[in-house]
């Protein structure tokens, strides 16, 4: 249960909104999906939806309060299992929000664009949606990395890449999802949405409405 201090207890509540925003979307269905929001810097403290939770019913009073080490600050609660990956991106990119969705197309682009390394997306005008694009001529870059069931191995070369790749606004999982970040609650929101939607977009054109079909 998050913190009696009420900056905390309003951040938890707006955190679960927008998890609960990203299920009505079908982004998070199942238990599927994780959110967090930094919530402390000195020590570090985010909070963090609990691992198995609904995203359709979560709450604020559900959030688990976690260390710079993903430990939960009082000892109670089970964050999610993907925990190490949000500290890696919130150190890499000075993050404040992250999110992690698993909707179809990100699903279905993640394995498809594997083998580039990565989904290129440009030429769309909902790219000005990203902190700092300012053109639709903008090529955003998506890396995929492989899925796997040991994150805390896989987090510091996930912070590795994000170090390096500075430009970039999210990243997909193959197989899996995205996972995007802002510099607070609102920008992730925006850029959550704004992501999704350019996935559809692609993912349909790429199923035969704009003329291109899924590689091989």
């Amino acid at each position: 249960m998050p913190s009696p201090d009420p900056a905390i207890r309003d951040t938890a509540e707006r955190l679960a909104a927008i998890a609960r925003g990203a299920y009505e979307r079908g982004w998070t269905l199942g238990t599927s999906g994780n959110f967090s929001a930094v919530v402390g810097t000195e020590p570090l403290q985010l909070l963090i939806t609990p691992s198995g939770a609904d995203k359709g019913t979560v709450t604020g009073d559900q959030m688990v309060t976690i260390d710079a080490q993903g430990r939960p600050a009082d000892g109670a609660g089970r964050p999610s299992a993907e925990t190490s990956l949000h500290l890696a991106i919130v150190r890499a990119r000075g993050a404040r929000a992250v999110s992690h969705t698993h909707s179809v197309w990100s699903t279905l682009l993640s394995d498809a664009s594997a083998p580039a390394g990565g989904l290129a997306i440009e030429g769309y005008e909902m790219l000005k949606g990203l902190r700092g694009v300012t053109t639709h001529a903008h090529r955003e870059w998506l890396p995929v990395i492989e899925n796997t069931q040991d994150w805390a191995a896989e987090a510091p070369r996930v912070e590795s890449l994000l170090r390096e790749q500075t430009h970039v606004h999210g990243l997909l999982i193959r197989r899996h999802g995205l996972y995007t970040w802002g510099s607070d609650l609102d920008e992730l929101k925006r850029h959550l949405e704004v992501l999704e939607f350019l996935l559809e977009v692609v993912g349909r054109r790429r199923d035969g409405h704009g003329g291109q079909t899924w590689p091989s």
